[in-house]
């Protein structure tokens, strides 16, 4: 259309032209230093007019040809820039349908000439990564940086998370600790700290950003109360042989998390094997009496409490409190032969085996009637419980010989 417009234009224009010369073609002299040129107005308008058209087609001509090698640049840069998008969109999709030398050989190739190269050299980190290659992974990794420095929170992440899922996690420990001086609040640095000091086991450092991923609503209420249980149970074990030591550990627990079973059941289970039953029994004592929990009840059959009788009186109190079940049965049964009371053991022992037939309390039951003389029936007692858990152990049971003298039996 404009081609078009401008032919019209010029040819309005000669026309025009024509016909001024011909009513007037004019009278044109130019005289310098004894040379003169004459000619009609016209003709030399006209001769004006070429020499202007060939003069700016000739200087077209020549810049032309000068900026030759810069358009070729442009070209061949333009060319690259196309192909590396190619190249790059084809590796994308390559990642996302998990095939990983495809993805990495083509995000890897002209990443140089890629309009993005971190995402090109992050992306090939990913398939490398896949492909266990950790060398090449961190090549690319370094590269990316390279391509862009500013973006460094945003490789060191993508390096932490690769190291996390490969298991390096001392090399995770150190790129997140760098992180998290570059940026002590960012939500993803922290998240993956919590990760990394789970499964290293570093309780101390994991509790002492738990104020911080709490305040970031990144852990909900009963998260953080689930993490600092396990905290605190390693806490706990590491007291190991000393008494003061598992105090002092108990009394840092936060008072609220001293009703949580797996601490409290911690706790007892380790006051027992250093020889503190009295604390043991208090202990669990005061949280039986207001919520049943069957971990603890058996635990509670276990402990050896300062007043036996007590003890028994307890739980025979618990038995017409709640429904019979034969965890509490089989605890009944315990206390009751810690205070020799045979008969009544025996009854519980049966009566938690009628309830739900179980190994252990086979085994228990087939060492009394051992003892007791009723060798047919602790046989059938021993074979059934061997048929509930073949290899399984049994427990001590304090049983009468001889009439008033006591013997410990043991039967694995």
């Amino acid at each position: 259309m404009k081609a078009l417009f401008t032919t019209l234009l010029v040819i309005l224009a000669a026309t025009g032209f024509t016909m001024l010369a011909q009513q007037d073609p004019g009278y044109f002299l130019v005289r310098y230093r004894g040379w003169s040129v004459e000619s009609s107005l016209s003709l030399f308008l006209l001769a004006l007019a070429v020499v202007i058209v060939i003069s700016y087609f000739v200087l077209r001509l020549i810049f032309g040809t000068l900026h030759i090698p810069g358009r070729f640049g442009y070209w061949r840069r333009h060319r690259l820039s196309l192909k590396a998008r190619v190249a790059t969109n084809r590796g994308l999709l390559a990642l996302a349908e998990g095939n990983w030398p495809r993805a990495e050989r083509y995000l890897s190739r002209n990443a140089h000439s890629s309009d993005t190269p971190l995402i090109n050299y992050l992306g090939a980190a990913r398939a490398a990564q896949k492909q266990g290659a950790d060398n090449r992974r961190d090549d690319y990794l370094s590269q990316a940086f390279k391509s862009m420095p500013a973006a460094e929170l945003a490789v060191g992440l993508t390096q932490a998370e690769l190291q996390l899922s490969s298991g390096q996690y001392e090399q995770t420990l150190a790129t997140l600790r760098h992180l998290r001086a570059i940026a002590p609040k960012h939500a993803y640095v922290l998240h993956l700290l919590r990760k990394v000091y789970e499964r290293l086991g570093s309780w101390d450092d994991l509790l002492e950003i738990m104020p911080e991923l709490k305040r970031q609503n990144l852990l909900t209420g009963e998260q953080v109360d689930q993490i600092a249980i396990r905290i605190h149970q390693q806490h706990l074990a590491q007291a190991g042989d000393r008494l003061d030591a598992l105090q002092r550990s108990w009394d840092e627990i936060p008072k609220h998390l001293h009703g949580k079973v797996e601490l409290l059941y911690e706790y007892a289970s380790r006051l027992m094997v250093l020889g503190a039953h009295g604390e043991a029994e208090a202990h669990l004592n005061d949280y039986l009496k207001r919520e049943w929990e069957p971990k603890l009840i058996r635990l509670y059959g276990q402990v050896r409490g300062d007043n036996l009788s007590r003890q028994l009186a307890t739980i025979e109190k618990w038995l017409r409190s709640y429904e019979h079940n034969p965890e509490q049965l089989l605890a009944a049964a315990r206390i009751a032969f810690r205070n020799q009371l045979w008969g009544k053991g025996r009854s519980y022992l049966e009566a938690s085996i009628g309830f739900e037939p179980r190994a252990e309390s086979y085994c228990e039951l087939g060492q009394l009637l051992d003892q007791l003389g009723e060798k047919e029936r602790a046989s059938e007692c021993y074979r059934k419980g061997l048929e509930l858990a073949a290899g399984g152990s049994c427990t001590p049971v304090i049983v009468p010989v001889d009439g008033d003298r006591l013997h410990h039996h043991h039967t694995a």
